[in-house]
């Protein structure tokens, strides 16, 4: 009876790496996220805001501050966002005192 048990759980334990390995048991990064489209017609306001950078200020710190109800796009579609802003600037090289367009959201 004690063959039969470690037996059943080796072959659980297989199992459970098989899946693992092949489906995953966190939902994955690479799935395709719902994407959220902004148009904007003449009457509505600007799809961004110019603001100085402060110290201790990230791209992400700087839109979540003017995101209405939290943030409802993915980090990517941001660092995308930002760059189309600032001609291809990466958020990583903002420098301190100097003012840039930031993405708004809705």
């Amino acid at each position: 009876m004690k063959r039969f048990f470690i037996t059943f759980a080796v072959i659980v334990t297989i199992y459970v790496i098989y899946i693992d390995l092949n489906e995953g048991t966190l939902s994955s990064t690479s799935k395709q996220e719902p994407s959220l489209e902004v148009q904007a017609s003449p009457e509505e306001s600007p799809l961004f805001f110019e603001q100085k950078v402060q110290s201790g200020d990230t791209v992400l710190s700087i839109v979540e501050q003017y995101s209405t109800g939290g943030l409802s796009v993915s980090l990517e579609t941001v660092v995308e966002d930002f760059q189309k802003l600032n001609d291809g600037l990466k958020p990583e090289d903002i420098q301190i005192g100097r003012t840039y367009s930031f993405p708004i959201y809705k």
